[in-house]
């Protein structure tokens, strides 16, 4: 898969100009350029069109047309990029808790690392309450700019949190054992075709950032500064000119989303 990586074009997609060895600094710094750069979104599934994994499909979207995606597609693309460099790096599934009623299924993808003996949960997936760094897995609170998270353990399970005010978030809990490509096809399916899916009943672009984190969700518009945030209701018409300008996902006019039918 990581053979028929365009690294240089998705180097310059993210910004990034630093150096490639496999080192701590090398992850931090592309993880944080990804994140920022590429969007969080799932347009192509409320214009109902598929979701595709292959490596080939998300360079085309996520690189050649500056489109974004979500969990699945960028962290496979990131995974190999990763791989390329020559990280050891172990692709994850986990249950998404933050604001869900129940238990759900396993139908979000993260990346755990292994560097000089150390344990890094990566994820440039997980949208605008998600990882600008990685976060060290040893159960210690880490900043990252006003957020702060850990990785908990609970029984069997590794739970990514994050602080809010003196209080701890569940984000997500997975177990650090390696899934293969066609785990992520069936929980992608599921995500990008169920009724019920979140991501079916929902238009999000979320884009998170050191000092604002973005996020749209149908037209509910808000801009979240650490405890503090600002938001509004869209009027339908600023849907498309918000997704451009805001978070640069180039979107034809007229364009009909599926959660938006019959409203």
């Amino acid at each position: 898969m990581a053979a028929d990586l365009d690294l240089d074009a998705y180097l310059q997609r993210i910004g990034f100009g630093g150096e490639t060895t496999p080192r701590l600094d090398t992850l931090c710094g592309l993880h944080f350029a990804h994140a920022t750069a590429i969007p969080f979104e799932n347009l192509d599934i409320q214009m109902g069109l598929p979701i595709r994994l292959d490596l080939a499909s998300l360079q085309d979207k996520l690189v050649r047309r500056r489109r974004g995606g979500y969990c699945f597609e960028h962290n496979t693309l990131f995974l190999a990029v990763l791989k390329t460099l020559g990280f050891e790096a172990i692709p994850c599934e986990a249950r998404v808790r933050l604001g869900a009623p129940g238990v759900l299924p396993r139908t979000h993808m993260l990346l755990v690392i292994r560097l000089e003996g150390d344990f890094w949960l990566c994820d440039v997936g997980f949208g605008g309450e998600g990882l600008l760094w990685p976060v060290a897995m040893d159960g210690e609170q880490h900043g990252q700019f006003q957020n702060a998270y850990r990785v908990a353990e609970e029984g069997g399970l590794r739970v990514l949190q994050s602080r809010h005010e003196e209080a701890w978030t569940d984000l997500y809990a997975f177990q650090s054992e390696p899934q293969f490509p066609v785990d992520f096809e069936m929980a992608n399916h599921y995500t990008s075709t169920h009724p019920e899916s979140r991501f079916v009943r929902t238009l999000t672009a979320q884009l998170p950032g050191p000092e604002v984190r973005r996020i749209l969700r149908n037209r509910a518009y808000a801009e979240i500064r650490g405890s503090r945030v600002e938001g509004r209701e869209l009027a339908p018409e600023e849907v498309i000119p918000t997704l451009r300008e805001t978070f640069g996902i180039e979107v034809p006019d007229g364009t009909r989303f599926r959660a938006f039918e019959g409203a």
